[in-house]
């Protein structure tokens, strides 16, 4: 489900790793040649290559990515089952001496990796059962993102000469991620972790590894030791609501001086944040810390990283959301009637795909601004009908 940014930007890479499409053949004797160019040997390159596919499933399920278009509510409540719960307080007790390595080496939460373990994988069980070179190679020859995933393919190559991937028989995600937390081969690289000592890095099978490589990678990607990243709130019926969002931040004591206050405990001291409204000023309220960002670098699904966050919150002890009654929702097609609304008044929604992202959010604020409606960038029938 998570598919990182590529590590280099797009105007940097090399013209070669930009090629995409036509015959499939020729495209992986590309493969090869660059592979050779870098410095594999021949028979190391034609090994790992020897028995690559076209997946046409993977093609099908990188079309297919209905799940975020659920809100929040519906999602939220769809995965964080009283089963994940309970596993999660059993795994975080029976890894308890690698939850601890975490919070003393990169100073993270245990429920934040127990969410991540969850979300992905479902503790481990349900890895995906793509063979990941060919999931890597076909979304590579496609050319929707193949800056994206081309540069995956060599740093597979990479740990295919390590002993850590075996091109015929690594398994994951239809996105070309491994392990029980689901990385990139990139991220493996730059991340990898030998949790458990046994002188390999193998996300696949072992706990510790896969924990402490997940870690390492929201370290590196700027987690802020020892500090929140989403907290239940409650805000008065007269917020101003324009200030709202991921794109307003205020100190937690301005905040305060607004009437928002914590639902269980007070908002940290000394920090900023923004309060994030999931389905509006009438649904559930929270407080963004400068953390919950990091979760955007993991995934870019607004839902999804709303959830995960959310999750973790409850693994450390929150109690459940309180839902409020927020007003109805966009239906897909609504939905993307309305992003065709916003781009034709100058908005960039990102696309026109029917999923309620962050840039949709803002548009939707901007609007509700100038129409004089209550601007917590939740879209209704309503708003649609005005535009």
């Amino acid at each position: 489900m998570r598919i990182i940014l590529a590590a280099l930007a797009l105007a940097a890479l090399p013209q070669t790793t930009l090629a995409c499409g036509g015959g499939f053949g020729d495209f992986v004797a590309g493969l090869k040649a660059e592979a050779r160019a870098a410095g594999h040997p021949a028979d190391r390159v034609d090994a790992f290559f020897a028995g690559v596919r076209q997946d046409g499933a993977v093609l099908k399920a990188d079309r297919s990515q209905g799940v975020f278009r659920k809100d929040f509510i519906e999602f939220s409540r769809a995965v964080i089952s009283k089963n994940r719960m309970v596993n999660g307080q059993r795994n975080g007790q029976k890894y308890a001496s690698t939850f601890q390595r975490i919070q003393r080496d990169y100073g993270i939460a245990t429920g934040v990796l127990l969410a991540f373990w969850a979300l992905e994988t479902d503790y481990g069980a349900v890895q995906g059962d793509f063979t990941t070179l060919n999931a890597l190679v076909t979304l590579s020859h496609d050319c929707r993102r193949p800056h994206l995933f081309r540069p995956q393919i060599f740093a597979a190559l990479e740990l295919y000469a390590r002993g850590d991937f075996d091109p015929a028989r690594t398994k994951g995600a239809w996105a070309g991620e491994v392990g029980m937390v689901q990385m990139l081969p990139e991220d493996i690289l730059r991340n990898g972790v030998d949790g458990d000592g046994d002188g390999h890095v193998s996300l696949k099978t072992s706990p510790p590894d896969a924990l402490m490589s997940g870690a390492k990678m929201l370290s590196g990607l700027g987690w802020r030791r020892n500090e929140p990243w989403l907290q239940e709130i409650t805000v008065p019926e007269g917020l101003d609501w324009s200030k709202t969002g991921l794109n307003h931040t205020l100190s937690t004591a301005e905040w305060e001086r607004m009437g928002v206050r914590g639902r269980s405990g007070g908002l940290a001291k000394g920090l900023k944040g923004s309060v994030l409204l999931p389905m509006g000023r009438k649904g559930p309220a929270f407080m963004a810390y400068p953390n919950f960002h990091v979760y955007f670098e993991w995934n870019k699904s607004f839902v999804y990283v709303t959830t995960a966050a959310y999750f973790a919150t409850r693994l450390e002890g929150a109690p459940v959301y309180d839902p409020g009654q927020p007003e109805p929702g966009l239906s897909a097609g609504q939905m993307k009637a309305l992003q065709q609304k916003l781009e034709a008044r100058g908005h960039d929604v990102g696309g026109i795909d029917g999923i309620l992202g962050e840039k949709t959010r803002e548009a939707v604020q901007k609007e509700q601004m100038r129409l004089g409606l209550p601007a917590d960038a939740w879209p209704t029938p309503a708003l649609l009908g005005k535009l």
